[in-house]
């Protein structure tokens, strides 16, 4: 319930695409600015991940908590203030970022010391919380900015965000759990390290989220610019959202039945189609269903990757091992959707874009297929201790 109460409002990073619009005739910027903005957020992202887990045991539960929500409230009222770029990155992308990251990787650090039993299920639950989070922003968002106003949209999120961090921390502090188990002290030893494996799912995660980031931060920009009007433009951003957060809950779930180098190879070729279909087929209409077999191919490798960690890495480990691989998360958000901004704003267009993102896709498919097999996972770990 913490991490449900906690990570919905961070989750809103997904609908960032629908303040594009707005920021850009109130304050002047252009779609690269804001790109760089988004980016700024998931590298925050990273440092927040990287942050949290070298706190486990250094701080109560409950007080690293507050601190994320405190971070993402601070973030979202700057960003509401902004009279320029430099205040809305500062905001939105270091403090509001930062706060969401570190949110994102306590609470499943929490959640994978308590299952231990459908953990590719509760893991893929877990994910799915940014994109449902999404989901449920964008339309609200778009509805306040038409009736309030951007600054008055942030301003509200700002209460919004420390609301459900105040109702996230009692819950925790009620829940009793500790993070003793996961210490920074806590380390892997040679043969836990297995970073052949750590590469291998780190470049699939990467491919992936460059296609699926570039989507979800620009999927309004994206359907407008193929055609579509406004009402398409907010509410196929919520139906791509959404479709990412029902993806993300199976991929952790199909971990728990099937092969981790073949649903993660399925993943990439649904996004791949995605990319095509929009290729040959351009329009508004394609735009929303492409772009969202290209979120739903993001969402089950996001589901996949999470849960793989709790395969490869044992329990005490997750939080380290997860951070480590999130920092492709990050690379992603930096790289394609900030190439994307600026090939959009040389070509008026996203075509050279959703290329590049099918190339990713296709190459992601060839190294998913080397992924280790659960049970060569376990076999090895078996080994690994005697």
């Amino acid at each position: 319930m913490a991490s449900t109460v906690l990570n919905l409002p961070f989750g809103s990073l997904y609908a960032f695409s629908v303040f594009l619009k707005p920021l850009e005739a109130l304050l002047g910027l252009s779609r690269a600015d804001l790109a760089f903005v988004f980016a700024l957020a998931s590298a925050g992202f990273g440092g927040g991940t990287l942050l949290a887990s070298n706190l486990f045991g250094l701080a109560s539960t409950t007080t690293l908590v507050l601190a994320c929500a405190a971070a993402g409230t601070l973030g979202a009222t700057v960003a509401a203030t902004a009279g320029g770029l430099v205040q809305l990155a500062v905001g939105y992308g270091v403090l509001f970022g930062a706060g969401g990251g570190a949110a994102y990787l306590l609470t499943q650090q929490i959640v994978n010391l308590a299952v231990t039993r459908r953990q590719g299920l509760v893991n893929g639950y877990i994910v799915s919380l940014y994109p449902l989070g999404a989901m449920i922003a964008a339309p609200l968002f778009g509805r306040s900015i038409q009736g309030f106003g951007v600054r008055a949209t942030l301003g509200g999120f700002a209460v919004v965000l420390a609301a459900t961090g105040s109702i996230a921390a009692w819950l925790i502090a009620h829940s009793g759990v500790t993070l003793a188990a996961a210490a920074a002290t806590i380390a892997p030893d040679a043969a836990e390290r297995r970073r052949g494996v750590f590469w291998r799912l780190w470049v699939v995660f990467f491919l992936a989220a460059s296609a699926g980031l570039m989507v979800l931060s620009q999927a309004a920009g994206i359907i407008t610019a193929y055609g579509g009007a406004t009402p398409l433009a907010v509410y196929g951003t919520t139906f791509i959202a959404g479709a990412v957060a029902v993806a993300r809950v199976g991929g952790g779930w199909m971990v728990d039945w099937l092969a981790i180098p073949a649903v993660a190879a399925g993943a990439h070729a649904v996004a791949l189609a995605g990319n095509l279909a929009l290729t040959v087929w351009p329009g508004p209409a394609v735009s929303v269903v492409a772009l969202a077999l290209v979120g739903l191919g993001y969402g089950v490798i996001s589901g996949v990757t999470a849960a793989a960690v709790a395969v490869y890495w044992r329990r005490a480990l997750y939080g380290r091992m997860a951070s480590r691989i999130y920092l492709a998360w990050c690379a992603a958000a930096i790289i394609l959707p900030i190439s994307a901004g600026y090939l959009f704003d040389l070509t008026r267009g996203y075509g050279s874009a959703i290329l590049i993102a099918a190339g990713g896709n296709a190459l992601g498919i060839v190294v998913a297929l080397g992924l280790p097999h659960q049970r060569a996972a376990q076999a090895d770990a078996a080994l690994a201790h005697g």
